[in-house]
Parts: structure tokens; sequence; C-alpha cells
């Protein structure tokens, strides 16, 4: 039991469920307008995000568990995330930055998808796709990108009243973003697709 235990709570699932607990405590704060805590928690969750998987690597804490919560806790957030970016921008006194806001729609849209293929691959009794160079880079873009929005997104960011990048600045870097966040789902798809239609993958792409 006691070992059992040990596997369950390593330092990087605590960091995992944190993450997760920090979700609502963010919604929270931005919808509340307390915008700077708001700022700080998603940082937060950011650094973590990086921090329990080089703890994992590095401290040989790699599990089972810990390969489950850290992309679900991922998931979890980007949608909080991109959910909150789309009340804010929707309800934006630019009609520009109104009629924009549908594109957020699209990286829920995207991490929904990819819940529903691990949840099927996990169905099966199969391990869901771990995480590529894509699916990582998209990860890290997008956290960039949503600290940028809430720090001086057009009447959206914490300093918008100072400062603020232009609409169309806004609009490139997350149009950018969202192309990166589908090209990570593509690269994800064939494996995923392949599990689920229940074939193993060639064996020369399993030794590249």
């Amino acid at each position: 039991m006691t070992s059992t235990l040990k596997k369950v709570f390593t330092i990087p699932n605590i960091i995992s469920l944190v993450r997760v607990a920090l979700i609502p405590m963010f919604c929270w704060a931005f919808l509340t307008g307390r915008d700077v805590l708001a700022l700080v928690l998603v940082f937060l969750s950011g650094v973590s995000d990086k921090l329990d998987g080089t703890i994992a690597r590095r401290c040989n804490m790699v599990s089972d568990l810990g390969k489950l919560l850290d992309p679900v806790a991922d998931k979890l957030t980007q949608m909080a995330l991109a959910v909150l970016m789309f009340i804010r921008f929707y309800g934006s006194s630019d009609i520009w930055m109104q009629r924009f806001a549908w594109v957020f729609l699209l990286f829920i849209a995207k991490e929904v998808l990819m819940l529903l293929f691990a949840l099927v691959v996990l169905l099966m009794g199969k391990r869901p796709v771990a995480a590529e160079i894509w699916g990582k880079a998209a990860t890290v873009v997008f956290y960039v990108v949503m600290l940028l929005l809430f720090l001086a997104g057009p009447d959206v960011g914490v300093f918008a009243q100072w400062w603020s990048f232009p609409p169309i600045v806004v609009q490139v870097l997350v149009v950018l973003n969202l192309l990166l966040t589908f090209a990570a789902f593509a690269s994800y798809f064939p494996d995923t697709a392949r599990q689920i239609l229940n074939k193993e993958k060639p064996k020369d792409e399993l030794e590249d």
C-alpha cells in the first residue's frame, strides 16, 4: 500500500494536480476582475507545466498516472484559457475584437477532440499517444500568447489602459498559434487513428 501511494503521490503528479486546482482559481479571478491575480496564476500554471516534466525525467519519477495527468491538466487549462479569452474578446468594445472571438472556439474544439480520442484509446485498454515536438511547441506558444493577451491585449489586457498591442498584431499571433495547434493535432492523428483501428505501428517507424 505504501509503495503504491509513493508511486501515485510523486512530486510531478502533485504538481499536475495543483495545475488542475489552479484552473477554477484563475477563472474566478479573471471573471471577477482580479486580472493581476489571474495573470499570476496563469503564469504559475505555465511554469509548473514545464517543471513537472523536468522533475519526472531527471528524478526518475515518470509514471503511468503522470503520463495521464500531465496532458489532462494541459487540455483543461488550455480550454479554460480559450473560454476566458472568448468571453473577454466577445465583450470587447472593439467590433473587430468581438468578431475575432470565435477563433478561440477552434482551440476549444481541438482540445475536446483530443480528449475524446484519448478516452477512446483508454477504453480500448491502450495508452494515448505521448506528446511529440509539435505538441510541446504548440503548448509553449499557447501559454506565451495567452500571457501576452493577459498583459497587453487591446481592451482585454491587464495593462491595456496604458499600452496595448495593435488588434492586427493580436489577431496574427492568435492565428499563428491556432495553425501550430492544428499542426500538432495533425501529428497526433495518424498514431491515434492507428491505435483506434487496432493496428500496430510499422516496425521501421518504431525504429526511427
